[in-house]
């Protein structure tokens, strides 16, 4: 049993002196925060030519956006400098102008990549052009002109891979630094009537001693819909939104060399032929609020493999993020709480296409794809394997009904029909509401249909071999059955307090075809409490306090897993944050039972210079040892380092350090290694940059190397040029030996008419 009692004693304590700390309260100098401001846009009263200057005659007469209010670390205080925003527009684009004071040797900047200036100086522009909170664009630029862009969802979340075009230039002068944004409208979606009255704000990041946000609309912290406090744009008349047609044609070609033999390498290697594949892309304006597009053998490479994960004590599929743009782009609406969509399920797709919009305040989004190559992930209690069964048809169509001001519900329905028999649909609807302003409830409930292929040798070596309890075999002999998934939660947002309660269950034989589930045959309540604390000292400038305790039963009644941890964030100056947390839990895994799982955890996160980053996470104690027979509770240690070190202009180095051990009882070995990974980026200019990412794989001692020369005129227009090389040391003993390579290059222009 827990000690509750004397487990708890820490974290009261570091409760009560987070609360004796103090909260920091509005500025008493007679400060006014603007609160949901209204501008009035005028039509430009000539060219305007972003060069960073605003000597232009179309900037005569502009509306001006001031008395910025700093919601972090102050709370709707006066900032510490002044910004102001100059807005206009004429037929084709939407112009700001960002004036910001500042001592010039202190702003943060370099040249960078396109969403790679996040950690120093920018500014930028937050709109929701619909207005109901749904969802909104994110535009930033950094002193330089250098572009960041993000898709925000009505949650708060964010989608860092979203990408429009747009212009921009920034200069850093003798007062601070300033920037000229064009946004055509032909990148924005809106809706089509002759006076647009969109949802604003304006944002400017000024990282020093502490990281200092601030925005022209005020934010409230105990008001959780972030969207719904922003300001009103009006006056923009007589323009349309997007381009009817949209073409991407892209081409590429590439050589490959591998072993004759895959996994000996004195088999030899071979070449082969030089291979040239074009893919067209479009997208056409159906209305002002409907997109629908069309992908034609799409080579959807990745020009930067994924970062190896450590998985030597994981009996689960691996979760990769999707970093393609076709399906990126309004990933956030097929977002459901059994993550019932993950479009890498769509593997090597021969075409797709995707339809998004909306009419008034209901989206609807649809995608469907032939795979060449499809995958399954195959859930189980304690489990899941990853196979791939060949190609397949899929569909998802999902429906969204947004009301009230930051409520919503909605119904998704996927389904994928596998060429070698079987198939796999889901269907449901969930919910969010928002009532007694800081209160949600949130639901979902899903139904899933399987249908098993007759193909035995797709699932041979799968394990286990049965599932529920014997009433299933885990081999493809036929069978169908249905399966269920239900959430479940009510959580609190607000200043101080925030708490969420929430209910989890899944069936044993719930499965996702189109998703993602490592998982299935449990049922959990789980409870999260969190105070946060803003102290008004030198040294520190937020404290929050933590506690989430929950336990996991099969749709048994066996209890499986339980847990308690408390956990203290303490966010000092110089941006510097620091963590600690304690697991206690006890857990049941194949059928042996740990009650001493303990663990102490500590993370430090530090932005404390403009030449370096720093990070640092530990966990260290006793760990499940999964992948043994019988399973034990081991000794382990798992830690990761990573920098980033910017201490020229144009050069960025990104090193990163994961490390893992275990050890049985007797403290012999079970595993121990590590993987590292360093990324180099030189910025030649804005659009040009090359690049090499060298990575290290200790537990299987593989080494890959990637270089990449890149030209970008926008997000879409891009030229690549690069190649991969792999080596292998199996005796560890320094023989490194080539397992391949590969050279490509890749051509994709964007076309509007």
């Amino acid at each position: 049993m827990f000690d509750f009692r004397t487990n708890l004693n820490t974290f009261w304590i570091a409760v009560f002196v987070a609360v004796t700390c103090g909260v920091t309260a509005r500025s008493q100098d007679g400060f006014s925060p603007n609160d949901k401001p209204t501008l009035s846009v005028n039509h430009s009263a000539g060219q305007i030519k972003i060069d960073g200057e605003f000597d232009d005659v179309g900037w005569q007469g502009a509306a001006k956006a001031t008395n910025f209010a700093e919601h972090s670390p102050g709370d709707q205080t006066r900032p510490p400098v002044e910004t102001e925003v100059l807005v206009t527009y004429d037929d084709e684009n939407f112009y700001l102008g960002f004036l910001c004071s500042d001592d010039p040797k202190t702003v943060r900047y370099s040249l960078r990549d396109r969403d790679e200036m996040f950690d120093g100086d920018y500014v930028g522009i937050l709109m929701d052009t619909y207005g109901d909170a749904s969802w909104a664009y994110e535009l930033f630029v950094n002193p330089l002109g250098c572009q960041g862009d993000l898709r925000m969802m009505s949650s708060g979340e964010e989608d860092p891979s979203f990408d429009i075009v747009f212009s921009t230039q920034g200069k850093v002068t003798d007062k601070g630094y300033q920037v000229e944004v064009a946004i055509p409208f032909s990148s924005l979606r809106f809706p089509d009537r002759p006076v647009q009255e969109w949802k604003a704000t304006f944002w400017r990041n000024r990282p020093r001693s502490s990281r200092e946000r601030s925005t022209w609309a005020a934010i409230n912290r105990n008001e959780p819909c972030f969207i719904c406090q922003w300001g009103t744009l009006r006056g923009i008349e007589n323009v349309k939104p997007g381009s009817s047609f949209e073409f991407l044609p892209s081409v590429i070609s590439y050589q490959t060399t591998h072993l004759k033999k895959s996994g000996n390498p004195s088999s030899g290697f071979t070449d082969d032929k030089i291979k040239a594949e074009g893919a067209l892309n479009f997208r056409y304006l159906l209305s002002s609020d409907f997109t629908a597009d069309f992908t034609y053998n799409p080579d959807f490479s990745q020009i930067e493999s994924d970062a190896a994960q450590i998985d030597v004590n994981s009996p689960y599929a691996l979760y990769y993020l999707e970093k393609r743009p076709f399906f990126q782009e309004g990933s956030d609406l097929f977002q459901t709480y059994v993550n019932a969509v993950y479009t890498r399920s769509i593997n090597d797709p021969l075409m797709a296409m995707k339809l998004t919009g909306r009419l008034n305040r209901t989206a609807i989004g649809y995608i469907g794809a032939r795979d060449r190559k499809t995958p399954l992930v195959l859930p189980f209690q304690e489990s899941s394997e990853q196979l791939e069964v060949g190609k397949s048809y899929s569909n998802v169509l999902r429906v969204k009904q947004t009301f009230l001001e930051d409520s919503y519900f909605g119904a998704l329905m996927t389904d994928r029909r596998l060429d070698n028999g079987g198939a796999g649909t889901i269907a449901g609807g969930d919910g969010s509401v928002r009532f007694l302003k800081n209160y949600r409830f949130n639901l979902g409930v899903f139904a899933s249909r399987t249908v098993e292929s007759t193909d035995t040798v797709m699932s041979q070596g799968v394990s286990p071999t049965t599932f529920e309890r014997g009433h299933h075999t885990s081999a493809f002999d036929g069978e169908s059955y249905w399966g269920h998934a239900l959430f479940a939660a009510v959580g609190r947002d607000a200043r101080v307090w925030n708490s969420n309660l929430n209910y989890t269950e899944l069936s044993p034989t719930f499965r996702v075809d189109n998703g993602y589930l490592d998982r299935n045959d449990r049922k959990t309540v789980e409870f999260w409490n969190g105070l946060n604390f803003r102290p008004n000292t030198r040294a520190v400038d937020e404290v929050s306090v933590f506690l989430e305790s929950a336990r996991v039963w099969n749709c048994a009644g066996q209890r499986k897993d339980e847990w308690l941890q408390p956990e203290i964030e303490v966010l000092f100056r110089r941006q510097t944050q620091v963590s600690m947390n304690y697991l206690w839990s006890r857990e049941t895994y194949r059928d042996v039972y740990f009650p001493g799982i303990r663990r102490f955890g500590v993370g430090v996160e530090s932005n404390f210079s403009k030449p370096i980053s720093v990070g640092f996470s530990l966990s260290h104690g006793r760990f499940v040892a999964r992948r043994v027979d019988p399973p034990v509770l081991g000794r382990g240690t798992n830690y990761s380092v990573s920098a980033t070190l910017r201490f020229w202009q144009r050069l960025l180095v990104v090193p990163r350090l994961d490390y893992s051990k275990l050890a049985f009882p007797d403290g012999s070995k079970i595993y121990s290694g590590f993987v590292s990974r360093t990324r180099i980026n030189y910025q030649f200019s804005r659009e040009w940059f090359l690049r090499l990412v060298v990575q290290y794989d200790d537990f299987d001692r593989s080494l890959s190397i990637e270089p990449l020369l890149s030209y970008k005129l926008n997000p879409f227009t891009i030229f690549y040029l690069g190649s991969s090389y792999g080596l292998q040391e199996p005796g560890g003993d320094g023989d490194w030996t080539n397992t391949g390579h590969q050279y490509f290059l890749k051509l994709q222009y964007l076309l509007r008419v």
